[in-house]
């Protein structure tokens, strides 16, 4: 068993990765099971405390999303006309209804135990390899289109006003369009897959602005990921896994800096989304798959 200084760190290493690659198209989840392949904590301590962890550490970066969007999805601040405390409400219906589908395929996995049986880092790869490569495709393919709308603008087919997209912020979305998100979210329960990234991956092919399809992800990931982590500490106590100092180490520390990371970048990171395309997420995807199929190939990481 590791000293509690060492597993302070490790906590710390966790908490920092997860608060950065919550918010990224590159898989959070992935990421720590990469991690975890060099620190050996799942190893130490269990699968049934890994795969708690795994989720709970989340909470963190939840808490951030709340603290930072607190404004935006505050219905019952008292300064809110009628009008803007009912676009609220509706913004959180459509956050819902978003969440449904994952949510119930969720369940599910938890009651079948699938989680464990995908949690390894060959399947990390391949989904950062497919859904690097989808993300370039994507962009590439919206660059040419904007470009086309932009020169059609300059011959005077479009008004002056008109939009590149069909949905340019939140509160465009239609019920239909946040259902076909929520479908997608459904994927995002395969680790290395990315929550925001397949949510912004299907925003974006239905039409959405990179702003609208960040934003509306990051709201998805409120009800999501605290209903994940409900249902995680339920069957972490039901099964009567042992908790000791170091566990309780890796679940505090982790929390807290996966808080702290997420509050110090998490607007940084939507300035950056809104002005430049998600091709270097993809590309970064592709070579880090490329990196842990050689290391897995050469025996230098475990399944």
């Amino acid at each position: 068993m590791e000293s509690q200084i060492i597993a302070v760190i490790k906590a710390i290493v966790y908490g920092i990765v997860e608060g950065v690659t919550e918010w990224l198209p590159i898989s959070s989840t992935g990421h720590l099971i990469i991690l975890d392949s060099f620190f050996g904590t799942s190893k130490m301590y269990g699968a049934g405390f890994w795969e708690f962890f795994l989720v709970v550490i989340q909470l963190g970066a939840i808490l951030a999303v709340i603290v930072g969007f607190f404004k935006e999805l505050n219905p019952i601040n008292p300064k809110l006309t009628t009008k803007e405390r009912n676009n609220i409400f509706v913004v959180w219906l459509k956050i819902i209804i978003g969440v449904i589908p994952a949510g119930i395929v969720g369940v599910i996995f938890e009651l079948l135990d699938v989680t464990e049986a995908i949690d390894n880092v060959l399947v990390v790869a391949t989904t950062l390899l497919v859904y690097g490569i989808l993300f370039i495709l994507i962009e590439l393919n919206r660059k040419r289109r904007d470009a086309n709308v932009v020169l059609l603008k300059e011959l005077n087919f479009y008004s002056k006003g008109h939009s590149l997209y069909k949905y340019d912020t939140v509160d465009d979305l239609d019920y239909k369009i946040v259902m076909a998100i929520g479908i997608a979210q459904i994927l995002s329960l395969i680790p290395g897959t990315s929550r925001s990234g397949i949510t912004i991956l299907a925003a974006l092919l239905l039409g959405c602005s990179r702003t609208c399809a960040s934003q509306f992800s990051f709201y998805l990931s409120i009800p999501i990921m605290l209903g994940a982590s409900i249902i995680k500490f339920v069957s972490f106590f039901r099964d009567g896994i042992n908790v000791g100092v170091n566990e309780i180490i890796y679940l505090a520390v982790g929390i807290v800096f996966a808080f702290i990371t997420s509050i110090l970048i998490i607007k940084s990171l939507m300035k950056f989304i809104r002005k430049h395309t998600f091709i270097g997420f993809g590309y970064y995807r592709i070579a880090l798959s490329i990196v842990l199929f050689a290391l897995f190939g050469f025996g230098l990481i475990s399944y």
